[in-house]
Formats: structure tokens, sequence, C-alpha cells
């Protein structure tokens, strides 16, 4: 008990419900205790089981907004029940400080990154205590310090001793105004950069890599093992995009060079007529045309899902000759922005008569269409496209394979490339190497220097971290900006002590966000990342939080990471998030509220309103949490509304109540209904909107009997079970009901005996819709149910001159009358 915080009287607190001042008074009571700090365990055998509930980690790009509000509360609502019911939880949190996002807030701000960042982080752990999430705030990080970057450089080094990090040349989408790459979520609809508005171009630059595709296999065969909605599942199959076909060697005429080309369909092989190259392809920066530089120049304007979408064809013949190596046809060769990297090797054989895009294209350039496959049976129209590809179909116009099934005809001219040197059956994912490496200032500098004489060379790791330095002008000028800071680049090479130059690049925030999760098990250690004996006691992640928006980039990014730490020997599991919890979006006005929107709306001014518990109860009470959501200023106030009568109740029932043991009577068994009710809904359906609704049929009918002998143990349940959304005013309630620490005490178990019912109120449908309800006894049996129902005069209404089909019945629930 704290009696200097909790003066207010009871006829004072009767009259008035103030949640500034009790949420004040138990967040600095839980402060004080620690009660939201969790240790680490022991020794191994602890037998407490352990649950790691996580969100995903936030940007400080700007302050909280109500978009946050719903998975911090959802994982707050899963922390209290997980502690309540025996689990040690560990719930931290932590910032996504570098990257571009901060970077940019800086700039629109006008201050430096660090100086911007720390004031925004600042605000919202303002923001969160003020909530009142259950955070463990003696594990928060935050990805902008020396202290953690240190070891990722740490990792990074392990990743380059294994060959898993390398760099090499791809293409970039370069804003020629601001002097800097973009993301391809960067460039708006007509190929303009966000920020300024000039048209992007496509540039080829050195860049680093992580080998991910040695893992694409592991990462879609380790989806099996996880517990995630099957939609998520779904976009990182999509993502890695498994298949199945051929890798066949076209020679460059002119230049006596092989391009390699993956196909699906080998069996189409002598369909193909022309071939063609993405415009980011490696081999079309070496092509001395200025018309394919230009077009290459307006095509990296263009987003990648435009161009795959785009009805009209467009392209450019490079003045290059293809070698079919099937049939040694020579073939023109054009670049075409409908070919793309993400899938194949950015070169295709284009077959225009079994393929739309390559028929479109061919019809617009006048290339010869040759049709290879047919059904067996009949002829097709040859004026359009075939592909709707059967098991039946035959080979025609093929050579030595001319007449054989599709199948098997493919099969034979891969062997025969296979012999030839030329082709090979094969493997393709659409999954392509992490390029991690970005031309900002705002980031982890990457650990290595490039020397002269030894190349690339490591920093050794008692001299990390590799600090970031400060810079006077941090915006892209060109070149990277820490190339500026001369000091700081031109060192001294580690391996010989001759002149080298630092890496002026950092590491993109997806690198920092795929291992936090593991500091948070050991966030003080100096001397390793973390404890294996920490980190395999509290992951994987037991409930991971998050919107779908990061379920393929950062949860892919992640899992690589820990299968690559799992087989350096760091950590035991190959899995980070053992279950995946997708939140929808909170809207406004039915648009997204997020800063790029530019729909914000901030919690505080409606705690500052309402307080953090309606605020808390609210976000929840909206609609199912996996489902987008509209924020009303009514939906809030209603809830305060509820809040206010729980206050008045509860205090009602606690003047005037009787103390002891409950009698067992229809109140009673309310409350043991809304415990089971509640118990479910949030432990296994996460059905969070439901309990609430379930606590507040029990307030209803607490309030019509504040007095009786079991209104005490019914608000006893009802300020319990409502203790994860509203932990403040559920606190102090439970001392007005005479009890402390409610945050301490068992979730309530439900009285199996008294869930049962002498008798429950069986819905009567005919074909599907609901025509009456009757009260029926528990015990009666499916046949007397279906004979009731069809006593129901609403029923026989319904029936009256129809064939009664089937009769459905659902025990203790229904029955369904299906009439033709």
């Amino acid at each position: 008990m704290y009696p200097e915080t909790s003066a207010i009287e009871m006829t004072e607190q009767t009259e008035r419900y103030d949640p500034k001042a009790i949420e004040a008074k138990w967040q600095r009571v839980w402060e004080d205790e620690r009660a939201s700090a969790v240790a680490n365990p022991e020794s191994s055998g602890d037998p407490t089981p352990k649950s790691y509930v996580l969100e995903q980690l936030p940007y400080p790009s700007g302050s909280l907004h109500m978009g946050h509000m719903l998975p911090f509360t959802i994982g707050d609502v899963a922390t209290h029940f997980r502690r309540r019911n025996g689990f040690r939880v560990l719930h931290p949190m932590g910032f996504d400080a570098f990257g571009l996002p901060a970077e940019n807030a800086a700039i629109r701000a006008g201050g430096h990154p660090r100086e911007i960042t720390e004031r925004n982080i600042e605000a919202i752990r303002r923001s969160m205590r003020r909530i009142g999430w259950w955070i463990d705030w003696s594990r928060e990080l935050s990805t902008h310090e020396p202290a953690y970057y240190r070891w990722q450089q740490w990792q990074f080094l392990r990743f380059l001793e294994r060959g898993l990090a390398y760099r090499r040349g791809a293409p970039v989408k370069w804003c020629p105004n601001d002097q800097t790459v973009v993301a391809n979520e960067q460039v708006l609809a007509d190929g303009s950069c966000e920020r300024c508005g000039t048209q992007v171009e496509s540039r080829l630059m050195e860049q680093w890599f992580f080998r991910i595709t040695d893992y694409a296999q592991a990462l879609l065969d380790d989806l099996e093992t996880v517990d995630w909605p099957e939609s998520i599942k779904a976009r990182q199959r999509n993502w890695i995009g498994r298949s199945e076909g051929a890798e066949v060697g076209f020679r460059i005429a002119e230049w006596e060079e092989d391009v390699p080309v993956f196909t699906t369909r080998p069996d189409t092989l002598y369909g193909a007529t022309f071939f063609v190259l993405a415009p980011e392809h490696e081999l079309v920066a070496r092509i001395d045309s200025e018309e394919v530089r230009e077009y290459v120049r307006r095509a990296a304007a263009k987003k990648t899902a435009e161009r795959a979408a785009a009805v009209e064809k467009t392209g450019v013949f490079t003045g290059l000759h293809a070698i079919n190596p099937v049939n040694d046809e020579r073939i023109p060769v054009y670049v075409a922005d409908y070919v793309l990297t993400d899938y194949g090797t950015g070169a295709i054989m284009a077959v225009p008569a079994h393929d739309r895009r390559d028929f479109d294209f061919a019809r617009a350039f006048d290339l010869p269409i040759r049709q290879v496959v047919k059904p067996v049976d009949r002829d097709v129209d040859e004026t359009e496209p075939y592909t709707e590809h059967t098991e039946s179909e035959v080979l025609v116009n093929s050579g030595e394979v001319d007449g054989l099934a599709a199948p098997e005809g493919g099969r034979r001219l891969v062997e025969r490339l296979e012999r030839d040197g030329s082709g090979r059956f094969a493997v393709n994912f659409r999954l392509r190497d992490w390029g991690f490496s970005r031309q900002r200032y705002w980031g982890c500098p990457i650990p290595v220097v490039y020397c002269d004489d030894c190349g690339i060379v490591p920093i050794p790791d008692r001299e990390l971290p590799v600090v970031l330095p400060e810079v006077d002008d941090y915006k892209p000028r060109g070149r990277p900006p820490l190339a500026q800071a001369e000091e700081w680049v031109n060192v001294a090479c580690p391996a010989c002590g001759g002149p080298a130059r630092r890496e002026t690049e950092t590491m993109d925030t997806f690198v920092d966000s795929s291992w936090y999760f593991l500091r948070y098990c050991d966030a003080e250690n100096d001397t390793a990342p973390f404890d294996r004996g920490l980190v395999d006691y509290w992951n994987p992640v037991d409930l991971y939080i998050g919107g779908v928006d990061h379920a393929t980039m950062h949860m892919i990014y992640a899992r690589f990471w820990v299968k690559v730490l799992n087989d350096l020997g760091l950590v035991g599991f190959r899995e980070p998030f053992a279950s995946f919890y997708s939140n929808g979006w909170v809207t406004i006005g039915k648009t997204k509220i997020s800063k790029r929107s530019g729909a914000f709306v901030g919690p505080d001014e409606f705690v500052e309103r309402y307080g953090a518990d309606a605020v808390r109860l609210c976000i929840l009470f909206l609609g199912p949490a996996d489902q987008d959501m509209e924020w009303t200023e009514e939906a809030a106030d209603g809830m305060a509304r509820f809040v206010r009568r729980l206050w008045r109740v509860v205090n009602d029932v606690a003047e005037g109540a009787p103390h002891g043991e409950p009698a067992g009577g229809p109140l009673a068994r309310k409350a043991h209904e809304t415990i089971a009710k509640a118990t479910d809904d949030i432990g296994r359906r996460f059905a969070f909107n439901t309990a609430i609704s379930a606590v507040m049929e029990l307030v209803n009918e607490l309030s019509r009997d504040r007095t009786g002998p079991d209104a005490r143990f019914a608000a006893e349940t009802a300020v319990s079970l409502i203790q994860p959304y509203a932990p403040h005013v559920a606190e102090e309630l439970w001392e007005v009901l005479g009890r402390e620490r409610l945050w301490e005490e068992p979730w309530p178990a439900a009285d199996p005996a008294m869930l049962e019912r002498e008798t429950f109120e069986m819905a009567v449908l005919v074909n599907g819709r609901l025509r009456d309800r009757l009260v029926v006894p528990s015990s009666i049996s499916e046949q007397e149910m279906i004979e009731r129902a069809l006593e129901s005069p609403k029923a026989l209404a319904h029936i009256d001159g129809k064939t009664v089909q089937q009769r459905i019945p659902v025990p203790g629930k229904l029955v369904n009358i299906v009439v033709v």
C-alpha cells in the first residue's frame, strides 16, 4: 500500500474518476518497484516457463501515432496475461534509429540526425510510459548507439570470413539532383524522386551484398516449422519464389559470350524468336549505343510493379544477336523494361507464341511468332498466344522432339544441352542476394578498409566499434557523405601498414533490425553480442507482433541472419519468431495512419483527454485486431464512459456488498462464464475485442445487483479480467475492493461446475437464417433438438409447403433445417 499516493477518500473516489491522478500514481509505483523488469534465469534448470513477447522495432523518425497503439497494446495485453498465468515474460523495447527515415526526418527538421533522433526517442519513450505499457526498460537499446552497432560490425566480419558478405557492381536508381541512390518505394508513379521531383535514372554501382540466396531453400522449408498466419507464409513463399526448370546458355554472336537464361518451359526452346535483356542486366552497360543508354535511363524511372503490369511494350534493338543452342538460329537481342531482374537471370528467351508479354512485344516490333506447343487433339488460334498448357500437349516445329509430349520433349532437350555443355536442369529462386550498403551518412559503418596492395581488409575485432564520425554536411552530394571526413577515412591498412581508406558506405537499417531481439536478452554485455545460454533460453520469440508490410523483407532478413548465426554456432535455434501475429492498419477517414501517408493522429491528445486506460481499451475494441479499423473520437469517448461506469459500479459494490465466498447464484455463474470466455479469447483466439465485450456484459449484470451476495466476487472478476487492457484503473479498483498488487495475482480460473447450465438458448435456423430462439434443457438429445425445432411456429411458417431436405443439429447451440 502507498498511503502517500492514495489519500483520496472513498466518497471522493465514488463521485469522481480522475485518470490523470490514478495513472500517474500507478506508473510511479511500478517504476519504484521495477515491476515490469524481468530477470534472466539464474540457471538453465529454472522450471519457470518463459514467454518472449515482442513488437517490431519502431522507427524514431517522428512521434508516436495511433498506428503504433495497436501492436504495442496487443503486446502489452499478452504480456500481462502470460505473466499472470505463471510465465516469466520478456517484453523489451528499443529503437530502429539508423537509416533513411531518421535521416530524412533530420533533413526536414534542419538538424543533425543524432540530435533529431534522440529527441524523438525521448518523446516516444515519454508517450509509452504515459500510456503505461508494461515494458522492461532496463533492456532498452537503440541501433545508433556504438554499444549496439559494435556487435553488428563484429557479426558482419564473421559473415565476411564465411564468404557470406561480398561486393560487386549492381544497378541502382539514382536521383541526379539529390546525387544519391533512392529506394524503389521513393520513386513516384511518374518516375520522379519523391523528395525533389527529378526524374530518376539507372546507374551501375559497386555495392555490398549478403548471400541470402545460399539459404533460399532453408528459408522456404522452415516456414513449415513456425506458427504464422498462412497469408504471411504465402507472402514469403512468393518472395522466395522457387521454380524448377532449366538454365540454358545463349551465345551472343558478336561477343562470343554465353548469357544464361532460366526457363520453366524448356520444351518451348524451338519457339524462341528473339532475346531480351532487362535494362539492369550487367551486359547492357557494355552496349555502345546512345539509344540503348537513353532507353535505360527512362526505364529506370519506372517502378517494378508498373513495368510488370504495363500493357504497351517498349524496348530497343541492341544490334546484337543470340544463338539459340537447340537449332543454332541467330535471333535479335533487345533491351526491354518488361523483363525484370527480380526473377531468373534478367535475360529471357522470348517465345511469343506461348507468352502474352512476349506476344505483345513481338507484335509491337514485327518479330516472328512460331508455335511449338499444341493440344494433342486440336489446333489452336495462332492469332493469339496459346498459354493454356496441359499435360496432354505435344510439340510441333521442334526438330528432333517433334510430336513428343511437351514434358518429355523438354526433358530430352535439356539432357541434350547438358551433353553439349550449354544447359542443365536447375532450380531458380526469385529471391536475390541482399544488397545492404547505402550511400548515406546515418547508418552503421562497414568495418573494412581498401588498400591498394591488400584489397579489402577487415578491421580487427579489437578496434571495434568503427564509430560513425561527425560530419558538417550529411546530405548526399554525389558521393557518400562520410567521404568528406578525410581524417576518419584515411587510415593505415591493418594488414600491411600502408595507406588505406575506410569504407564510406553504411549498412542498411534492415541489418540493424535483423538481430536486435537477440541483444535484448543480454543488453549490457560488453564482451560479446550476447551470451548463447541467454539467447537460447529466451528465443525463439514466442509472440512477434507487427504489420504485414514487414512480413517479407525484414522478417526474411532476420530469418536468414539467425540461420547464419546458428551455422556459426552462436545460437542454438534456426527460426527467430515461433509465432507471428499480424495486426491490421489503424485508419482515420479511411486513410492509413502513418508518417508516410500524412494522416497523423497521436495518442497523447487522447490520453490527455480520456486517460490512457480508455485509449488502450478503445484501440482493441474497435474490431478484430488482425483487421483494419477506423479510429474515431466517438469511439474513444464511448470507451471513456465505460471506464467511468466501471468505476462507479465497483465503488458501489465496495461500499455495499458483503464480504465472503460467493453464494453461487446467477451473478457468480456469469462471472465464471466471463472468466472462461476472456481466457480463451486472449490466450487462444487473440480476440481482444470480444474479451472486452464479455467484461462489459458482466459489468452490466453487476450494475443490477451491486449489493448482492455474489456482487463482490463479480466485481473482483471484472477488475481482474480488465487489468491487461486498463492496468491503472484496475489496480486502483483492486485497492478499493480491499486487495493489493493485482499485477502479482494469478489469472482467475473458471470453475467448470459453474459453467454447466440446466438450460441453454437454442437457435432455430431455416436455410441458414435465424427464425426462432428456444430455451431447452442442457441434457436434450440431438433428436429432441430437431423435434423442438420442427415444432416452432416461427420456423414452420418458413417451412410450409416445402420439402425438408436436411436437419442439422449442433449440440448446445442450434438446429438448421434445410428446405427446398
